[in-house]
């Protein structure tokens, strides 16, 4: 894998999101009307940029890719 200039291959890595599952304590983190809305917590997902700045947290795996590319961005599932 070559790095230049903050891409890799030819992507520019500022124009990744990356996309985990919400984590027990980030959802117990979450005030409780910003749960209000969400069906079932456990779908919640999580985009972040590389240096792990939150973005957006969204229900569903298909619609945290969707939100990452509406935003001209490149989605990364992590585990």
């Amino acid at each position: 894998m070559t790095y230049e200039n903050d891409t890799i291959t030819g992507i520019d890595l500022s124009k990744i999101a990356y996309i985990r599952a919400i984590e027990v304590n980030e959802l117990r983190s979450l005030p409780s009307e910003a749960l209000e809305t969400v069906n079932d917590p456990d779908s919640l997902f999580v985009l972040t940029t590389g240096e792990g700045q939150k973005l957006a947290i969204v229900e569903g795996r298909d619609a945290a890719f969707k939100a990452a590319e509406m935003n001209s961005l490149t989605p990364l599932s992590v585990h």
